[in-house]
């Protein structure tokens, strides 16, 4: 087929823009981008999945006579403050509402574990087959969080490189590729920390 000199000059720079953009790694970061909204989503998934097991666990708790009160409510009040935040896909790209995700995940995380340490000290709620299904369920979800996560750090990695190395950060500004957020090591300790909880009762007087 015979093409006219315009197209073919119209053809070459096509194709020369074509080799420009995957040189300076535009096509890396399609790719890295749609790995982070895709590891991101995972955990979503994995935050929903905790999200809807707690009203079954306080509602099994609130059964047991005599259980620590505020317990229950710091972690009634801690869901409900991390299902408000809007979790889209696009929250990967604003830093300030990620944070705030995060902090409030990671409150909920130091809530939940908090009640399983009280919830040791009912005889009946260990022996309660139901509650103990729901505790596995809730433990087994806290490991998929973790692997998620661990996911999502490592995808992100890998496209925050991407957008600050030389030359692909050029394509970066062109493009708005900003470098997303990631959960932090501070975070990562307030979740993993043990919490503390004084059975001891005050002496008489």
């Amino acid at each position: 087929m015979n093409l006219t000199l315009p197209r073919r000059v119209r053809l070459m720079a096509l194709l020369f823009l074509a080799t420009l953009l995957g040189g300076c790694g535009y096509n890396d970061f399609q790719r890295l981008d749609e790995q982070t909204i895709s590891a991101w989503s995972e955990v979503l998934n994995q935050y929903q999945r905790r999200a809807d097991l707690i009203p079954n666990i306080v509602s099994t708790v609130k059964g047991e006579a005599g259980f620590e009160q505020e317990t229950l409510t710091k972690v009634v009040e801690a869901r409900a403050k991390a299902t408000a935040i809007q979790a889209t896909p696009e929250l990967i790209n604003n830093p300030a509402a990620f944070q705030k995700f995060q902090a409030a995940q990671g409150e909920l995380s130091g809530a939940l574990s908090r009640l399983l340490v009280v919830s040791e000290q009912y005889p009946n709620l260990k022996a309660n087959q139901g509650f103990q299904d729901l505790r596995v369920q809730l433990e087994g979800t806290e490991n998929r969080i973790t692997v998620a996560r661990n996911r999502y750090i490592k995808a992100v990695q890998e496209y925050n490189v991407l957008a600050r190395s030389f030359p692909s950060n050029l394509t970066a500004m062109v493009f708005g590729y900003a470098p997303k957020p990631a959960f932090t090591v501070q975070n990562e300790a307030q979740i993993s920390a043990p919490p503390v909880v004084n059975f001891e009762k005050p002496a008489s007087k």
